[in-house]
């Protein structure tokens, strides 16, 4: 475990996740395990699976993407965001848009937030490719929002922990599906839309 107030958190964090490594991270809102995107090409660590085995996660159900910054969802979607959505990030909103090729040929979505957290989007930054975030729970079971109960929980099955204190009452991001003629929001979280 490493403090992110340690001035060398966020390279070590970076270094990790480069790795194919899986860490648990604080973000804007709750702690996330993340890891490299695979839809990063360069990145093909099985991250996505790994993460999946240490929640007990169905297939199907897709982790949101982290990105460093609000520009960096062009290298991976044409979609057009809408300036009244634009304008929350970096923030705790979480928007699903379509991704351009050569990153899917089936015209697949994903869930990308820029974190309104420094440290996070640095970590970003130096790894060069989005990284996953979801929860710290298994599936169905209650978010962990203490340090302590995500150490005792997952210190063996995670690389790396990234202490940034307890996020008591934290809400997730709020989560919206942009189509054509707007949008739906799919989760109310902490971001009114």
């Amino acid at each position: 475990m490493i403090c992110n107030k340690n001035e060398e958190s966020a390279r070590i964090a970076a270094d990790f996740l480069k790795c194919g490594k899986i860490c648990v991270l604080p973000t804007d809102t709750v702690y996330g395990f993340s890891g490299i995107a695979e839809n990063s090409l360069q990145a093909k660590f099985g991250t996505d699976a790994k993460i999946r085995k240490i929640k007990g996660r169905e297939e199907k159900k897709p982790f949101i993407q982290l990105v460093s910054s609000p520009d960096e969802i062009s290298k991976y979607s044409d979609f057009k965001i809408p300036e009244q959505l634009a304008q929350k990030w970096p923030g705790a909103l979480t928007v699903i848009v379509p991704l351009k090729f050569p990153f899917s040929e089936k015209n697949a979505t994903v869930a990308f937030r820029c974190p309104g957290d420094l440290w996070l989007r640095n970590v970003i930054a130096e790894c060069g490719f989005p990284i996953y975030s979801t929860s710290v729970n298994r599936s169905g079971s209650p978010v962990l929002d203490s340090v302590c109960k995500i150490e005792k929980e997952f210190s063996n099955e995670v690389d790396l922990i990234v202490d940034d204190g307890d996020k008591k009452g934290s809400l997730p991001s709020t989560i919206v599906l942009l189509k054509n003629d707007g949008w739906k929001v799919l989760r109310q979280g902490s971001v009114i839309v």
